[in-house]
């Protein structure tokens, strides 16, 4: 646990890294190998995040309108909210 506060500790105070990128950091920690600024880097789909985001969120609000209706529908659709949630993260 103390190896642990050490480390929190130490990113805290390095000041140097928190003004890289956070892709950037990770890669020189990890591997303490200097990033090629032309290789892309992968990232994810916002607009797609989005949309699903709003599935998601209809679905959920779907879900408390049905509770004072049909409780096994309402159970439904929140618990098929979150397996929406899940593909959310991984778009």
């Amino acid at each position: 646990m103390v190896d642990f506060l050490k480390e929190v500790e130490k990113d805290l105070f390095d000041v140097e890294s928190r003004k890289m990128r956070n892709d950037e950091y990770v890669l020189n920690q990890q591997n303490n190998v200097d990033l090629n600024p032309n290789i892309p880097v992968n990232y994810p789909d916002a607009r797609k995040h989005q949309i699903v985001s709003f599935i998601k969120s209809g679905i959920r609000i779907l879900g408390y309108c049905f509770i004072p209706f049909n409780l096994v529908v309402s159970a439904i659709l929140l618990i098929l909210s979150e397996i929406v949630g899940i593909i959310e993260e991984l778009v």
